[in-house]
């Protein structure tokens, strides 16, 4: 029951990120790029501290260090994708950052030298496929956006990996409190660093923002790193991956963005890498143990 849990939780920050692109879409209008991050991690930490003040005092020094490496992660991610956009396409840009799906069963192996599972592998990279399909404009070019975006790629697979090796011996709510003034502050002190202190305060603009900080970021990572103490990192970063079919449900319903075929292609695919990570295809063993009889 608890492995399902995991998986609505983790279902359901997909869709709140997916609906996320319609608010940063939004947010742009009115905001610098770095001061949508830190005002995003600033109102999740305002809000996780608020309703969680009282776990502050119970936060250990391994809590403490552990939810400061999530936050650099976490924000060093954003911050990647953020510029790698400047110089590259969305499109690109969402493809390259879903190749996070494929880095996280690798970290494992190579940092812990953990059994690659291939059904979990098939997964990821049909999932990546799903996304490429779904968002990608085909283009050889390669230039520093996409290096940019790929290095995020990997600022995401080790958030995910290190979620869920962190999660299993530390309060969640704690870590994600950590993470989010972590983040918050680099925010904080790069938007100083740019000299961007200067805000515009219309209604449209600050609903977007505050939505991001809710939704996409406080509620979000909190079922994040709840979920990850049930499931697997790699099964995690598939179901996370759906991100980019919530994104197109929600810009076609809400942005009157037009539906394609592409587009129905590329969710079929990511659907059926999840049913193959999940489910591990037990007709196919059936089969095999028929043909060995």
């Amino acid at each position: 029951m608890q492995k399902y849990m995991g998986e609505i939780a983790l279902t359901i920050t997909a869709i709140i990120w997916g609906s996320g692109f319609v608010a940063s879409s939004i947010s742009l209008e009115y905001f610098t790029p770095y001061q949508i991050l830190a005002g995003r991690f600033l109102i999740g930490a305002i809000v996780l501290t608020v309703i969680f003040h009282k776990k502050l005092k119970n936060i250990n020094k391994s809590t403490m260090i552990k939810g400061a490496v999530l936050g650099i992660f976490l924000y060093l991610a954003f911050a990647l994708q953020t510029v790698g956009l400047q110089f590259t396409t969305p499109s690109k840009n969402a493809f390259l950052t879903a190749v996070n799906v494929v880095i996280v069963p690798f970290i494992a192996f190579v940092i812990y030298k953990r059994k690659i599972d291939m059904y979990e592998l098939m997964g990821a990279i049909l999932a990546m496929v799903g996304v490429g399909i779904l968002s990608l404009k085909l283009s050889a070019e390669i230039n520093i956006g996409d290096l940019l975006t790929l290095g995020c790629a990997f600022g995401f697979a080790f958030h995910i990996f290190f979620t869920a090796k962190y999660v299993k011996d530390s309060d969640p709510v704690s870590l994600t409190l950590i993470q989010m003034m972590t983040a918050a502050i680099i925010g904080m002190i790069v938007v100083l660093f740019k000299g961007e202190t200067s805000f515009v305060f219309e209604k449209e603009g600050m609903f977007s923002l505050l939505y991001l900080g809710i939704f996409s970021t406080t509620i979000a990572y909190l079922l994040q790193t709840v979920a990850q103490k049930m499931i697997t990192e790699t099964k995690a970063a598939i179901i996370l991956s759906t991100e980019s079919f919530w994104g197109m449900v929600f810009s076609v319903a809400i942005l009157d963005e037009a539906m394609t075929i592409k587009m129905v292609i590329g969710a079929i695919l990511i659907l059926t890498a999840i049913i193959i990570s999940e489910t591990k295809m037990p007709f196919l063993k059936k089969n095999k143990l028929k043909e060995l009889t």
